[in-house]
């Protein structure tokens, strides 16, 4: 590879991405062509180079899983040592080389991505002399995150964020929501440890509790059930609140999402003159003062 090569187009300025930003993109040369085709998608060459490292991670951790079944491992135990070190070797290759293409190496060690990509190759060689070492090769499993950038997913991307922002968002009211189930499987368990009682398995509070976070959560594991008529009506009590507090952190969390999504698109009508946003979606001018509303109308939102 050149630097004059299809990579880039001669006189272009196209903006640093990511990668190039923190750890540093070679000015010209080899190393910069590596660089392009190892940390960046946007050519032929960097998408082949990461689609094949997918499959490449993939596999491995697939042989090390049929490796972990006794049967399998018996007829193809060889072939999946010779295979392992052949990713291992790939992968050492892949590390180095991108160590080496880079301007800050250590920065890039120090990354999350850098600690994986290591971590990744360390326990075949610790397996020499540490057996069992290798059945933590499955952590390459994380470098499969790259493939939100090798895939371009921006659209799914930016509904994670979306997700994320609505989350903190709602952090405040997700909290007492949990605080209040909290307190409310901690009374239903002592009111259920008082009607069981040790004699049909509801030894202590803490058990009763246990018992009633299964049981509202809708998960009944079915290890602890109560026996007298009065704790199978509050357990069918329990049961029928479960489906209803289940929905609730959804809502919030949507509610959150909605709102975050009519701020973007201009659909919350604010007032240049008092401010205000409690106006019907279809207003265009200001139930207060009268003034006629900032933003987009729906109509003109969806054109």
């Amino acid at each position: 590879m050149s630097s004059d090569s299809p990579l880039l187009t001669p006189g272009e300025s196209a903006p640093l991405s990511s990668a190039a930003r923190r750890y540093g993109i070679p000015a010209s040369g080899r190393r910069r062509d590596f660089f392009i085709v190892i940390f960046e998608s946007d050519t032929r060459a960097g998408r082949l180079f990461d689609i094949v490292l997918l499959w490449a991670i993939l596999a491995s951790v697939t042989v090390v899983m049929l490796d972990s079944v006794a049967s399998i491992s018996s007829r193809f135990g060889l072939l999946f040592d010779v295979l392992e070190w052949g990713f291992t070797l790939l992968f050492t290759a892949e590390y180095l080389a991108r160590l080496w293409s880079v301007e800050r190496p250590l920065l890039y060690a120090r990354s999350f991505f850098g600690v994986v990509d290591l971590v990744s190759v360390l326990p075949t060689y610790l397996a020499l002399f540490v057996p069992g070492m290798h059945v933590l090769i499955d952590i390459r499993l994380l470098r499969m995150l790259r493939v939100f950038r090798i895939l371009k997913l921006t659209e799914y991307v930016q509904e994670y964020r979306r997700l994320g922002s609505a989350l903190s968002a709602s952090r405040r009211k997700i909290a007492v929501f949990i605080g209040t189930v909290f307190m409310l499987v901690v009374l239903i368990g002592t009111l259920m440890y008082l009607i069981e009682g040790p004699e049909n398995g509801f030894t202590s509070i803490p058990i009763a509790v246990y018992w009633a976070i299964t049981t509202v959560t809708t998960v009944g594991f079915g290890d602890i059930t109560p026996h007298t008529d009065l704790g199978r009506a509050l357990a069918s009590v329990s049961m029928l609140l479960g489906w209803g507090i289940l929905a609730v952190p959804t809502g919030i969390v949507t509610a959150e999402m909605t709102s975050q999504r009519i701020r973007e698109s201009g659909l919350l009508r604010r007032c240049g003159g008092c401010g205000s946003t409690d106006h019907t979606e279809h207003a265009r001018y200001c139930q207060g003062c009268g003034a006629r509303l900032e933003g987009r109308t729906p109509e003109a939102a969806s054109r």
